[in-house]
């Protein structure tokens, strides 16, 4: 009954862990609501009333959330400069209710200083954020100079509030989520393989289903290997641990996504490319029909999967029993060719993938958990360890971050954004005023948050339709939850924690979402208020409508940045390190230095992740430019696909000083020239379409190396590297047709 418990526990910690990696949105909500909770608790005790209560939860609110740094260190600065500066922003609100002009001029500055201030990092983001909401605070609640002794109060006990959930409660240091990033990836990793086995069992009409389960799969496992990334810096003791994490949580990703379309090339007639993120929509092989496995084939391969996820779920329990050695080491002896079962060439593909993946694990087990009892091992398995040990050695710590040159003036983005939010804002006032004298603010905070994290023109549209959205849904749940509620106050505020906890945990996944939950909480905040009605909540549609059309009006013609332009500069900066890794990781194949490869492929990660995102306004459904969603979506599909064999390229380039089926082979830098000559002519191309050079076609890679079909596999130049070095020469050429490059065969 014990274990059948800690089975259950264990199971359901993997799924949450996998459906919030690091618990970064648990977390987040639960901190929020507990310092409302507190807050709320605290001054209830001093009698305070349903205006201070309400102030009080909004500036714990505001006082959590605002907050970014990653030590609770600065955290605890930050946290101790955003009082005075909340108690500044709510006195000088209440200093100038009276003088109507000079406060709507103040509010502006505000806004302009506030968004400015996100130059500084996480701190000056933070402190304008406070600023800016606490001023908000102020005119939501009415102060007035003769209640202002009390709201500071107000104030300074939500900040010590939100201080004890922060530090004392529900701390989050960068070790701790790291760690439960880790156990996220271990738990998204174990699903990848579910899906895999889906996909191996699929057939007919489950075919379709199971190839985008394993898509999402292989999606939101990179999406947790970035998250990782971004957290090894601070997380780990020093830098060659940070790395040697690194490494193995790239080479475990990369391991999952080849067995993935190594095992959709033994189930279809066609060769598979890649899975990386193509949903939905992708072209993907042709399923229909009988599998390509054979049937004898299938059950071995089902129960060698079954294995591999055994191994994944068990790498961090702690077990070390001999059933799992066993199973460990069945599947690192299909890396020795003697030990392959008799199939056709693509499904033993299929079983070395699984032997590259167990071996992944091992060294992701190796590297969280430290060393481990070596007694059972066989002779693959101590080869596998060995490989792994000499890697693990040769990790020096890398190298200098390079220097970025920053744009001034108004060409930096911060002073650009601060601008183009002032001059909405100041159109949102004059609009706001003429539809209400006392709400106007609603139309000023929705234009604020359409510029956040936003960066051109289209993404600003697409985000103010996102929040309009939600707010008119939010107002029919305002509606409904204000009619149950009624004056109920202590009822009406346990809704409101509630709602903020969905807001809180839905924010990073559905921006409409999270703008439903704020609405309908500002339905019972308005509620608590006795300012309730059906013409307030259809005013906060107006406003908001408002504020999103004064937010696109100033986007659009203040220091506008066109969507197209935004597109375009990080299109040409996927190229660039999609060069740059691809040159690196050649370069080594051939014999050259050692480079940071792992970390160029990490920079062309969040690149092409930037663009992904950028393109959303081109991409959205409800866009009339449906040649245009058509062409960024293959382009950016293309770019995913060489994004792929660069990542491969550069782990399989990492492994050279070690590995003993990889020997560098000069051949390669002039075989993959032309290659690097072809992105460079993309990002030409993109940047000046008046350029008149064209991508080069020719023989394949293999050939230029003087290699054929009957090259020996595993020989000195592994088949592998030759395989992602053909498709990503193949992809970058299709990359040129929707960009309007000229493709031909070199000249003379």
């Amino acid at each position: 009954m014990r274990a059948a418990g800690r089975s259950v526990w264990t199971g359901l910690r993997d799924r949450i862990a996998a459906s919030d990696p690091g618990l970064l949105r648990l977390t987040a909500g639960l901190r929020t609501v507990g310092a409302i909770t507190l807050t709320l608790a605290v001054l209830s005790l001093f009698g305070a009333d349903v205006h201070q209560l309400v102030a009080g939860a909004m500036a714990a609110m505001v006082a959590t959330f605002a907050i970014r740094e990653k030590q609770l260190g600065p955290q605890a600065v930050t946290l101790a400069l955003g009082l005075p500066v909340a108690l500044a922003s709510v006195s000088l609100s209440a200093m100038l209710s009276a003088r109507v002009y000079v406060g709507d001029i103040f509010f502006v500055v505000l806004i302009f200083c506030a968004v400015y201030g996100r130059r500084f990092g996480d701190r000056g983001t933070a402190l304008g954020l406070i600023g800016f909401q606490v001023y908000f605070l102020s005119l939501f609640v009415g102060v007035t100079v003769s209640s202002l002794p009390a709201l500071c109060g107000v104030i300074a006990v939500a900040f010590c509030c939100s201080a004890v959930l922060r530090f004392a409660v529900v701390p989050a240091t960068p070790t701790g989520v790291l760690m439960r990033l880790r156990l996220a990836f271990r738990a998204r990793l174990a699903q990848l393989v579910s899906a895999q086995l889906d996909l191996l069992d699929a057939d007919g009409d489950e075919m379709d289903k199971a190839l985008n389960a394993v898509r999402e799969g292989t999606a939101r496992l990179h999406e947790t290997a970035m998250m990782i990334q971004a957290q090894l810096d601070e997380g780990t003791p020093d830098e060659s641990v940070a790395r040697l994490v690194q490494r193995r949580v790239a080479d475990a990703e990369i391991a999952a996504e080849r067995l993935g379309l190594l095992l959709l090339t033994a189930r279809s007639a066609e060769r598979a490319d890649t899975l990386t993120l193509h949903l939905p929509g992708a072209p993907a092989p042709s399923l229909g029909g009988a599998p390509a496995v054979p049937d004898e084939a299938t059950a071995t391969l089902r129960r060698d999967l079954e294995a591999l996820r055994t191994l994944v779920l068990r790498a961090g329990s702690g077990d070390t029993g001999t059933a799992l050695a066993h199973l460990r080491n069945r599947l690192l002896g299909y890396r020795d060719e003697d030990n392959l079962p008799a199939a056709p060439a693509a499904v033993q593909d299929v079983f070395r993938g699984i032997g590259e993946a167990a071996r992944a694990v091992m060294g992701l087990r190796i590297a969280l958990d430290g060393p481990q009892d070596e007694s059972d091992d066989t002779p693959a398995t101590a080869r596998s360890r060995e490989e792994l040990d000499a890697e693990d050695a040769a990790i020096d710590g890398g190298g200098e971050e390079p220097s970025v040159e920053e744009e001034t003036g108004l060409r930096r983005p911060t002073t650009r954004a601060a601008v183009q939010v002032a001059v909405g804002s100041t159109l949102a006032i004059v609009g706001g005023e003429l539809l209400s004298t006392q709400r106007w603010y609603w139309a000023v905070l929705t234009c604020w948050i359409v510029f956040l994290n936003t960066a051109s023109t289209g993404e600003i549209l697409v985000k103010g339709y996102r929040r309009l959205l939600g707010t008119v849904f939010g107002v029919v749940a305002g509606i409904v939850l204000a009619g149950v509620v009624g004056q109920h106050t202590w009822t009406a505020f346990a809704l409101v924690l509630v709602l903020i906890f969905a807001m809180f945990y839905s924010a990073p996944l559905s921006y409409t979402l999270m703008s439903f939950f704020v609405t309908a909480m500002l339905g019972l905040l308005y509620t608590l208020l006795h300012t309730y009605s059906l013409d307030v909540l259809v005013l906060r549609v107006e406003e908001t409508a408002l504020g999103a059309v004064c937010g696109v009006v100033a986007a659009a013609l203040v220091l506008p940045v066109r969507t197209d332009r935004r597109t375009n500069e990080l299109l040409g900066t996927v190229l660039e390190r999609l060069a740059d890794v691809t040159e690196a990781a050649v370069g080594q194949l051939s014999g050259g230095p050692a480079d940071e490869l792992l970390d160029k492929a990490r920079d062309l990660d969040q690149a092409l992740a930037d663009l992904r995102a950028a393109t959303q306004p081109l991409t959205h459904p409800v866009t009339p430019l449906r040649a245009r969603r058509h062409t960024a979506r293959y382009v950016v599909a293309l770019l995913e696909t060489c994004a792929y064999h660069a990542r491969t390229l550069a782990a399989t380039a990492e492994l050279l000083p070690t590995h003993p089926s990889i020997a560098a082979d000069p051949r390669l830098r002039g075989a993959a020239a032309r290659t690097v000559r072809n992105i460079g002519t993309i990002a030409a191309r993109v940047e000046d379409e008046h350029t008149g050079a064209r991508v080069e076609t020719g023989p394949s890679i293999a050939s230029l190396l003087g290699s054929d079909a009957g090259t020996p596999r595993y020989g000195r130049i592994t088949d592998r590297v030759l395989r992602h070095l053909e498709r990503l020469d193949e992809a970058v050429v299709g990359l040129a047709r929707p960009l309007g490059v000229p493709v031909g065969e070199p000249r003379g």
